[in-house]
């Protein structure tokens, strides 16, 4: 009879995560893109023949589960390292281990969780030992390979690409893991729908805010969790927010476009989302000082004023009070004119600059603040404007001798952009004239 408590007691001594990692891939939660009959990761498990491979996805998708499954699927020697943890030494001693399964007859998988912080160095050592077949290469990483892992390591690699768990997927989970290991705990419909959402689609995280309502439960001796158990042991973890790598600049690009796109409500949807997931506001006032310059422009040139308002606003009041300033930008950004016709300019001329000779500024529009200067016809020819009728020089020339009018800047016909191209199209009318013979 004790030996049975002890082994309770050491079973639960183990984390929920790793008590609810499947053992077999049917047991695998989401990923049915991947995993369906007939998809890709279906037909690489029954192939019979295992390839190099990296997994790239958010935390918690099963990325570590899949390839452990990969090496019992094809009864593989499994050896995982954590780029985070390891080094050259480690990677070593990786490949001896393999080489001693491979002289026993049997094939090695290689397992490198988060693969992309290892540098260009360590993840060179692996290639010659993939290419010789010494082990299969599993990566797994949360950053886009094509920027984080080695051209030459990811062309010897299928990519898998893994999604968030939907609430689908997190509500099954939490109803195995409820009544596989938790003896039955409960949830009322809303603290059930809060819990799912604070998992943000990771399967791990869900599982360890499980593990702490349950302890939390079992302390209160209750096996009904409701809202305020859970507001109780969780706290600011009931949301995640992932301030660096693809989730954050999906957000970021989501909000720019929203904001774009003329669309009020989901750019302060997006705003806000990531103020509340913890997103630095003054970031997102940068964010917003560009947008204002290059989607809006001379459009509405209040704009970039009033979002430097809303950054200097935001840097007096701090949080909470600043963040209406900005929300206020961001509002007054999606509903103004939209114009990147200053944008597409600066970008022309860069361009047009970076490929182009060198040219002389024209002796007309030179300085010449000493005699010699003044004696070598430095700014003899240059007309005043302010002395000209309408204080515009009709038919001067402006740009280095020799160089073609390149047109960059043409006004949008919205907002204010619409009274400036109607004053540049009078202007340039005023050049023809003056030019006629």
């Amino acid at each position: 009879m004790l030996q049975g408590v002890d082994d309770r007691n050491a079973a639960l001594s183990i984390p929920l995560a790793e008590r609810m990692r499947p053992r077999t891939l049917d047991d695998v939660i989401g990923q049915s893109h991947l995993l369906a009959e007939g998809k890709p990761l279906r037909v690489a498990f029954e192939s019979g023949q295992p390839h190099s491979m990296i997994f790239w996805g958010p935390p918690g998708v099963g990325k570590t589960t899949l390839a452990r499954l990969m090496a019992d699927s094809f009864q593989a020697e499994f050896i995982a390292l954590s780029a985070v943890l390891s080094g050259i030494k480690d990677i070593r001693e990786a490949v001896e281990r393999a080489q001693i399964v491979q002289a026993n007859g049997r094939s090695t998988i290689l397992f490198v969780d988060e693969v992309h912080r290892f540098n260009k160095s360590q993840q060179d050592a692996f290639l010659p030992h993939v290419e010789s077949g010494l082990f299969t290469f599993i990566g797994a990483t949360t950053e886009n390979p094509s920027f984080e892992v080695n051209s030459a390591l990811l062309s010897r690699a299928a990519v898998y690409v893994l999604k968030p768990l939907t609430e689908e997927d997190l509500g099954q989970l939490l109803e195995r893991a409820c009544s596989q290991a938790l003896d039955g705990l409960s949830f009322d419909e809303k603290a059930r729908a809060m819990l799912v959402a604070s998992a943000d689609g990771d399967g791990r995280k869900l599982l360890n805010n499980l593990e702490i309502v349950a302890r939390a439960a079992q302390t209160k001796k209750t096996a009904q969790v409701d809202q305020a158990l859970l507001a109780e042991c969780l706290g600011d973890t009931l949301r995640r927010f992932d301030k660096g790598g693809d989730a954050f600049y999906d957000q970021i690009s989501a909000l720019h476009k929203s904001v774009r796109g003329s669309h009020p409500d989901a750019a302060l949807y997006w705003l806000v989302r990531m103020l509340d997931g913890g997103a630095d506001p003054r970031y997102l006032a940068r964010r917003l000082i560009r947008m204002a310059s290059e989607d809006i422009g001379l459009a509405d040139p209040r704009a970039l004023r009033l979002t430097l308002d809303a950054a200097e606003t935001y840097e007096r009041l701090g949080t909470p009070e600043g963040e209406l300033a900005l929300a206020e930008a961001v509002v007054y950004l999606a509903c103004a004119a939209k114009s990147n016709a200053v944008y597409n300019a600066y970008n022309a001329a860069r361009a047009f600059v970076a490929r182009d000779k060198t040219r002389l500024v024209p002796e007309h529009l030179r300085n010449a603040p000493t005699k010699l200067m003044k004696e070598l016809g430095y700014g003899k020819l240059y007309r005043y404007a302010h002395n000209e009728p309408d204080a515009y020089a009709a038919g001067e020339t402006y740009l280095p001798e020799g160089m073609a009018e390149p047109g960059w800047y043409q006004p949008v016909p919205r907002g204010l952009e619409s009274k400036i191209a109607d004053k540049l199209a009078w202007l340039r009318s005023l050049d023809r004239d003056a030019r006629k013979p």
